[in-house]
């Protein structure tokens, strides 16, 4: 008590904020200590429990420093080397994300107090409900960054398992609500706080189950194909033919036996139509050999700009092929662009600045929010480029019920040997167990890989190596309770959490 007087005590309990946050960087991959994840929140709920709003808003502040700062490290690799800035001038930029972002973790930390000290103390239980508020506005506002989901650290243990039900949302309320219980238990030695956290705890290991979602006997031989190209020559003119030759080669032998070869992100580094005559040849070549062909390509239509994916070769199952021809229907334009990579608001003010803002091909337009999948041999993709996996409302509304796979490509190279890759492809793997269905992953560079239903690894290509990666996928059949309803059965969870705790307090009025 006479520590929590001293003058000491409000810095240092800052300082332990951003510890914790700082700690949360290891529960994702690559140090995949997912264990550390309920830890952390049970100390970040016993050091806000009993703080006033503003007292919670700057502690959640200073929390969400630590966490991104540690967690988004990896942009300073990307912006120090590309950018053309100094490294004060780099760390000035991030420092502003970081500020940006810790607002969210503040919002929802001030709402929970708030709602304590404004009307009960059961509010308490509201916490899940504030945080998935304000993780929901992170992810919409100014184009959204959901980055970071705190989800994403369960992606390799049993708590994944909520996440064909709810989606990976939903493991983060349970977080939650198992580190207010066992706060609550410290605090009043409650007998049900401990049954409520085992039952929260064990529900997921029955889950899998009761789905719906099934392995067929058949299975598809996918080829991907990692060129690692330099990203400092990737959009060199000169380079063109060179990095297209090498994706030619490393392909060819791979022809005779597989159903579907894919290329990544932008592979193809001269734009359609001016490849128009060599993709009819590629084209050509697949459908002769029954080859089904994916690649990313830049697509420009009158002046317009699109990060796109097509599908040439063998599109039907009985060798049924559409002809190629620029603006094709197989193919996929992204929707979801990366502020600054893809697009720079308020461009003709930051471009003259600095190179970070001028950087190639930053001027992209947007595709339609909903496409139809790619078609390859017969089979349905759903797609996905880079940084669109990070949002799962955008990769359910892009899958059909008659999906097979869900497709993403992408150029992690930006990042080099950072752990900003594997966060990317975590993040993936959790779209695959939500939907159901195994997911194909291509890069430039690495982390280029294959998951099943369940995101267990099938293969996995070495990072920085031009290299090739072959695998049996199965197909599945079905469809995940959070494919039918979404990101409705997070909120309807983490609002039941919210009236379970308040139902105490409103049957002791009733008996009054």
């Amino acid at each position: 008590m006479a520590f929590a007087q001293s003058r000491w005590y409000p810095a240092l309990t800052r300082l332990g904020c951003i510890l914790l946050g700082l700690l949360l960087v290891f529960s994702y991959a690559p140090f995949a200590q997912a264990w550390l994840t309920l830890p952390v929140l049970i100390l970040l709920v016993l050091l806000l429990r009993d703080k006033t709003p503003r007292e919670a808003w700057q502690l959640g502040y200073f929390f969400g420093l630590g966490w991104f700062t540690a967690g988004l490290s990896w942009i300073y690799v990307s912006i120090d080397t590309f950018g053309g800035l100094h490294p004060l001038a780099t760390v000035a930029i991030l420092l502003l994300l970081y500020l940006y972002l810790s607002l969210f973790p503040a919002l929802a930390f001030w709402a929970w107090r708030w709602l304590s000290t404004r009307f009960h103390a059961q509010a308490y239980w509201t916490l899940p409900l504030t945080w998935l508020a304000a993780e929901t506005l992170r992810g919409w506002l100014f184009t959204g960054f959901p980055w970071l989901e705190l989800g994403y650290t369960q992606t390799d243990t049993w708590l994944a398992n909520y996440a064909p039900w709810f989606g990976g949302s939903a493991i983060t309320v349970v977080l939650f609500t198992v580190a207010l219980l066992s706060v609550h238990w410290l605090r009043q030695r409650t007998w049900h706080a401990p049954a409520l956290i085992a039952a929260l705890l064990l529900i997921p290991l029955v889950l899998p189950q009761l789905t719906a979602v099934s392995r067929t006997s058949d299975n598809v031989s996918i080829a991907l194909v990692q060129g690692n190209i330099n990203q400092s020559i990737k959009w060199d003119p000169d380079q063109h033919w060179p990095n297209l030759s090498r994706y030619l080669d490393l392909s060819r032998p791979l022809y005779a036996d597989h159903d579907v070869i894919i290329w990544p992100e932008s592979a193809v580094t001269m734009p359609e139509p001016y490849t128009d005559d060599i993709l009819e040849v590629i084209h050509d070549e697949m459908a002769t050999t029954q080859t089904a062909f994916i690649t990313g390509i830049i697509d420009i239509r009158k002046d317009n700009y699109y990060n796109s994916v097509i599908a040439l070769g063998q599109d039907g199952a009985q060798g049924v092929t559409e002809s190629y021809q620029h603006g094709h229907s197989n193919r996929y334009q992204k929707h979801q662009l990366l502020p600054i990579g893809e697009f720079v608001p308020f461009g003709d003010l930051l471009r003259p600045l600095a190179p970070l803002f001028n950087l190639p091909m930053s001027s992209f337009s947007r595709g339609d929010a909903v496409q139809e999948p790619l078609r390859a041999h017969g089979w349905e993709f759903s797609t996905a480029i880079c940084y669109e996996i990070a949002f799962p409302g955008h990769v359910r509304a892009n899958m059909t019920g008659s999906t097979d796979f869900l497709l993403t490509v992408s150029n992690d190279t930006w990042f080099g040997r950072s752990h900003g890759p594997a966060q990317h492809m975590q993040i993936a793997r959790m779209r695959a167990i939500e939907l159901g269905r195994p997911l194909i992953r291509a890069t430039n560079s690495g982390i280029t890989a294959m998951v099943d239903e369940h995101g267990d690894w099938l293969a996995r290509a070495p990072q920085f190596e031009s290299t090739t990666l072959s695998a049996k996928v199965p197909l599945v059949s079905g469809i995940t309770p959070y494919y039918l309803w979404g990101a409705y059965g997070t909120w309807l969870l983490a609002v039941l959490i919210a009236i379970l705790g308040v139902l105490p307090v409103v049957n002791r009025r009733q008996k009054k």
